[in-house]
């Protein structure tokens, strides 16, 4: 293991004060900035660039499974809100209205969209007549706004970035397929592509989403034990199709109701990226978002030929990787901190000798070991450096996971274990029963997170009552 001195000397570190270590590398490694408007952020274009590279890898596999891109209006009559009273329920606390156009009062107030499903469901009721009409499978790229109170850069702002898909279909095996579809994408995106592991599962009835009739989930642990809930997939059934009348003529020549799904993540994953993978020294970007994969550093750059080729490494390998060739006049060693910081996955150091030796060195950013390697085979060992960039990121992140794991079967353990090794994930046996989701949070402080698709028997009895379980559940403290 290359030598882990902390290069980057104004980064709080991690261990001494973690929500200031995040904000530190969300403003030093430029992703984000404040704005006047509170609660709000300019996310950079560092930041941007990665969430680009996010948006066109999921895009790509919505495409792939049929779904086309929309975009819905950004307000939503309160009439049309009104519609489905669980869903507006929901949203309420966090609605922001427009009450004037110009200097004159509205006749009715418009919501600006904290999500999308009304206006959905009021085209889906204008287009869809016929069976022949559906499956309907809607997606869009568009901000919402949700008026936190707490706020942070990526986790939690007022304005945030997202997608949101929507569908409809003729029957409710179709809409539970596409679910459970869309959330393995979610769950495939996080741990092959982002080298996050996740937790599949169900929300459970108390944490479902607003009118749907079951909520799914993907959730995250990040290194300080906290987990985040980096996707939902929703299986609505008939309920929106009833309260807004979505119906279609079947193959039967019956007058039916359409089942509808809603699917989302959001600029959040960028957070889950950071708190998951980043270290003292900043950003670790995984290879597949990372808006440089690989950076070149010419040493002694003033020598003859360094230059020349340094630029002609980088049209080379600009082919296959995303690259960048720093020729600025900062020393190298300012460099190095410069990138170590924005986490870019591989740096590539050649100078003088280097050249004469045919060969350049290869500092791969999550561990900084250095390997020296020919420019003959230059490609191929950079593919394979950043493989085992991926790879050594979604080790640190399963070893941290699996150290941060608690199960536990009565609520004096669950408090035993977060008092011993802190913040983490709990799994502990339920019955089913709110008051005992309830009594859990209350008295150790940790909330339901999930009921995991791969279930484990702990015991027999509920964690907290006693009573025969259930489900193995999935409890800790979440951002």
């Amino acid at each position: 293991m290359a030598d882990q001195k902390k290069m980057v000397e104004d980064i709080t570190s991690m261990d001494v004060d973690f929500a200031k270590w995040y904000t530190d590398i969300c403003k030093k490694a430029e992703l984000v900035e404040y704005t006047s408007v509170k609660g709000c952020m300019v996310i950079r274009p560092y930041g941007y660039a990665i969430w680009e590279n996010i948006q066109k890898i999921l895009d790509g596999r919505f495409k792939e499974t049929g779904h086309e891109n929309v975009c819905m209006p950004m307000f939503i009559p309160e009439s049309l809100l009104q519609k489905e009273k669980d869903h507006v329920e929901g949203f309420a606390p966090e609605v922001a209205w427009v009450t004037h156009g110009g200097s004159e009062l509205l006749e009715e107030r418009l919501c600006v969209r904290p999500t999308s499903e009304t206006l959905f469901c009021e085209h889906f009721a204008n287009i869809v007549h016929s069976h022949r009409d559906l499956p309907k499978l809607y997606n869009q790229w568009v901000s919402v706004v949700r008026w936190e109170k707490t706020t942070r850069p990526f986790l939690r702002s007022r304005e945030f970035l997202w997608q949101e898909g929507h569908t409809v279909h003729a029957t409710a095996e179709e809409a539970v397929e596409e679910t459970e579809q869309m959330l393995n994408i979610y769950a495939d995106f996080y741990e092959n592509d982002l080298a996050i592991p996740v937790v599949r599962g169900k929300k459970t009835e108390s944490d479902k989403f607003a009118g749907a009739e079951s909520t799914y989930c993907i959730e995250a642990l990040m290194h300080d034990g906290k987990a985040l809930q980096a996707a939902t997939s929703h299986y609505f059934g008939d309920g929106f199709a009833k309260a807004f009348g979505i119906q279609f003529q079947s193959k039967e020549n019956k007058l039916e109701y359409v089942h509808e799904t809603s699917w989302g993540l959001t600029t959040r994953t960028i957070g889950a990226i950071i708190m998951t993978h980043g270290d003292d020294n900043g950003l670790v970007l995984p290879p597949a978002v990372a808006p440089i994969q690989v950076v070149i550093i010419p040493v002694a750059q003033h020598k003859e030929g360094v230059l020349e080729k340094a630029n002609e490494l980088k049209a080379q390998l600009s082919k296959n990787f995303r690259v960048k060739l720093d020729d600025s006049e900062n020393s190298p060693g300012w460099k190095y901190s410069e990138y170590e910081m924005k986490g870019v996955p591989v740096r590539l150091e050649i100078g003088p000798r280097d050249i004469e030796a045919n060969q350049c060195v290869l500092v791969t950013r999550h561990n900084r070991e250095k390997t020296v390697v020919s420019l003959d085979n230059l490609d191929e060992a950079i593919a394979q450096k950043l493989k085992e960039v991926r790879d050594g990121m979604w080790e640190k992140a399963i070893a941290n996971r699996e150290k941060k794991t608690y199960k536990c079967t009565t609520i004096d353990e669950i408090k035993t274990a977060l008092a011993e090794n802190g913040d983490g994930l709990v799994m502990a046996m339920w019955c089913g029963d709110e008051a005992c989701e309830d009594k859990v949070k209350d008295e150790t402080g940790v909330g339901s997170r999930c009921i995991p698709f791969n279930q484990e028997n702990l015991g027999e009895k509920c964690v907290c009552c006693g009573k025969p379980a259930k489900h193995m559940v999935m409890w800790g403290n979440a951002y």
